[in-house]
């Protein structure tokens, strides 16, 4: 394969075995000078402690972090939590959303810097690969993109600490990798091992954020949500950055076993895939979000805002999120969040959730009329007119048969 030169690449460098192997085979076979990029999205001070000598001790000519935990949360979880958009009815996206920022800015260090190549790890198998560069194309179409998986011949775990091996290059990766995981501030995933059986139920050593439903406090939580527009304002009273009410709701849902997914979903490659995902506070999220559109979505926007989540979780899954489709259901969502404003009260019990309390100044619900006591708003004879023409349609069908 006849290789472009390039003389500066920027590769989105995470610390694992495949990114360290890949810093020396970028060196080695576009003869470049790599700069590893290493974007923080809350994946824990365990991944990121030492990271910045690993990857200069693996061969990069410097490595940059950028802290983008606040603006993840702030920029594309909210925005995205306004759309109700869940994938496949289960999976919250945690991971489809932290592709766009990281890739957006791992594209900005690029051009800063004067790089002529962007590179990521990801396997020519996953959705990945596609999310990274669909968002490259559309941030940096001229820029040259490198994915050594679809290129170099190293297949295996052994390959590649064999290639470092022999190039004396430090590895704390052993053999033994049981689960590939991904983790952010919003959500923990797992696949592989055990995991690729459908048939095994997951044992506990796949869960790292949440406690089982048996390890779970055996008394119920309650708590209080604040929203405005769509957006979590405040917690128990207690006023919150986006950031900081995502990391207080996942430690206490996590204490009560909520999150826990277990699915088979159908990958943007075409084949199906088995994960475990772990999504704590944002189940906590959503759901206030649910209750409150309850009362204030009328019946066809409430329509409608499930035509958005459809769509817009396909479009996220399939890493489409600089389009002009995002960017137009985006705005459809704000809309409908303009009167997403009032309480939640949420019950936490052995990963179960619960609105139990709900109210909104914009609520359409109104007692007078929903009442089954004695009312003087609502006149019930009224009922037959709209009965006689709602169901027109069906008489007429009914009369034509009768008269054949």
């Amino acid at each position: 394969m006849e290789r472009k030169k390039v003389k500066k690449i920027v590769l989105a460098y995470s610390g694992g075995l495949d990114t360290s192997a890949i810093i020396p085979w970028l060196k080695e076979n576009y003869d470049a000078q790599v700069i590893a990029f290493v974007a923080d999205v809350g994946q824990g001070t365990s991944e990121l402690e030492g990271i910045e000598k690993k990857a200069l001790n693996s061969g990069a000519s410097e490595c940059f972090i950028a802290d983008l935990k606040e603006d993840m949360v702030k920029n594309y979880i909210y925005p995205t939590l306004k759309t109700g958009a869940i994938y496949e009815g289960n999976y919250l996206l945690g991971t489809s959303m932290a592709r766009p920022i990281i890739a957006k800015a791992q594209v900005e260090l690029a051009k800063n810097i004067g790089a002529d190549a962007l590179a990521h790890g990801c396997t020519g198998k996953g959705n990945d690969q596609v999310r990274f560069e669909s968002c490259y194309a559309a941030l940096a179409p001229n820029m040259q993109v490198i994915a050594p998986w679809r290129e170099w011949h190293l297949s295996s775990r052994e390959s590649l600490l064999s290639f470092l091996s022999e190039r004396k290059i430090p590895c704390s990766a052993s053999l033994k990798k049981i689960y590939s995981r991904d983790a952010n501030v919003w959500h923990v995933s797992h696949e592989g091992g055990e995991l690729e059986d459908p048939w095994n139920e997951p044992s506990n050593d796949v869960w790292m954020w949440t406690n089982s439903l048996e390890n779970a406090p055996d008394k119920s939580e309650l708590v209080h949500l604040s929203l405005s527009k769509g957006e979590i304002i405040a917690i128990n009273n207690q006023s919150f950055s986006p950031y900081e009410a995502l990391i207080f709701l996942n430690k206490i849902a996590a204490k009560h076993g909520i999150g826990r997914v277990d699915i088979v979903e159908n990958r943007l490659v075409g084949m199906k895939s088995r994960g475990c995902y772990e999504t704590p506070g944002g189940t906590l999220m959503v759901k206030a979000l649910q209750a409150l559109d309850e009362l204030v979505l009328d019946k066809k926007s409430r329509k409608w805002k499930e035509t958005i989540a459809t769509e817009f979780a396909q479009l996220i899954y399939d890493g489409c999120w600089f389009t002009p489709m995002t960017a137009s259901l985006l705005a459809a969502a704000n809309v409908l969040s303009e009167k997403v404003t009032g309480e939640v009260v949420l019950k936490l019990y052995k990963g179960n959730v619960i609105a139990i309390q709900k109210k909104s100044p914009f609520s359409l619900y109104n007692e007078d009329f929903a009442t089954f006591g004695e009312d003087e708003v609502y006149n019930q004879s009224h009922a037959e007119g709209f009965i006689r023409l709602f169901s027109l349609p069906s008489r007429i069908s009914a009369l034509n048969e009768n008269n054949d």
